[in-house]
């Protein structure tokens, strides 16, 4: 049996500290013992928790003793971790313990040294903060979770689920982290990552001398559109306008009329019956193979599985 100490830090988010908890406490092996014991623990015997306070069972000594330590994330990203909470981690590490994350529980990992020169990864809107914050830290903001060993981080909210059943099937085997999935009526593992949630290139997007081409692309997207096209646009020359948009938003023009088609064409398959050829000619793309090459490289599913996923009833 794993022992498993859940880290309760001061103003943790709630969900995040009651996923692991429940995955955990409710794993039983085939001859009916149980898979782990779970503690509470923390620097506190009180914490909040949002709108919830929360006693705490245990000190940072069962946190140093476990197996395991989950570090769910806590709503104010920039408050630092107590100095003898970082220590406890970098030592369980030390000794051969697994700490894992979830969600910007991230962030306490990163302060801890521990995802320096590690794959991680943070619910998608943080994530450019926790590689501004931490540059050794190699984030991926389009993946579910990383697994480094000894140190695993997921991303936003019910990706903790997602990292807790990776963890039971690593342990147990998959039959029996497909028996927690169903206790948890979860799938036992999604297919594609983070980036299907992420909201690309919005047109609320501000910037100094773009903003008015940025709603000029967001208008005209779904014309045969060249990087000639919105320099004009623009008013400037391609030179100009590349140098702007790399230093501006990041990106160059075609890669953000690629995520403003990509957007539309999310919009379309949530909302519309259109079949995947009209959404791909509706959006701009050249020809449908192209769409769903681009759509899948850059969302991580196809067009059809986006859809099954989060298509909106006609009910609803």
């Amino acid at each position: 049996m794993y022992t498993v100490a859940v880290l309760s830090l001061d103003d943790a988010i709630a969900f995040d500290l009651a996923t692991p908890i429940e995955v955990f406490a409710r794993v039983r092996l085939p001859d009916g013992r149980a898979g782990y014991r779970v503690v509470v623990a923390g620097p506190e015997r009180v914490i909040d928790a949002g709108p919830l306070r929360i006693a705490v069972a245990e000190g940072l000594d069962a946190v140093a003793r476990a197996d395991l330590i989950v570090v769910p994330g806590r709503n104010d990203i920039s408050r630092p971790a107590p100095p003898e909470v970082l220590d406890v981690l970098r030592s369980a590490v030390d000794r051969g313990s697994r700490v894992a994350s979830i969600c910007v529980g991230a962030f306490t990992l990163a302060e801890a040294g521990l995802l320096d020169g590690r794959d991680a990864t943070t619910h998608w809107l943080a994530a450019d903060e926790l590689a501004r914050r931490h540059p050794a830290v190699r984030v991926d903001p389009d993946v579910l979770y990383t697994d480094n060993g000894r140190v695993l981080t997921s991303a936003g909210a019910a990706s903790g689920l997602d990292l807790c059943l990776h963890i039971v099937r690593t342990d147990y085997g998959v039959a029996v982290a497909a028996d927690a999935a169903r206790l948890a009526v979860a799938p036992p593992h999604r297919g594609g990552g983070q980036a299907q949630y992420i909201l690309r290139n919005r047109p609320t997007y501000r910037t100094a001398t773009l903003e008015h081409v940025l709603a000029w692309i967001e208008e005209n997207a779904h014309r045969g559109l060249s990087l000639a096209d919105i320099a004009a646009a623009a008013g400037m020359s391609v030179r100009t306008l590349t140098r702007r948009f790399t230093a501006e938003v990041g990106q160059s023009p075609v890669q953000w009329l690629a995520g403003v088609r990509i957007r539309h064409a999310q919009e379309l398959l949530e909302t519309t019956d259109h079949t995947v050829d009209r959404v791909a000619a509706q959006t701009g793309f050249p020809s449908t193979s192209n769409f769903r090459a681009q759509f899948a490289q850059t969302v991580g599913v196809t067009p059809g599985a986006y859809r099954r996923t989060f298509r909106v009833s006609s009910g609803s």
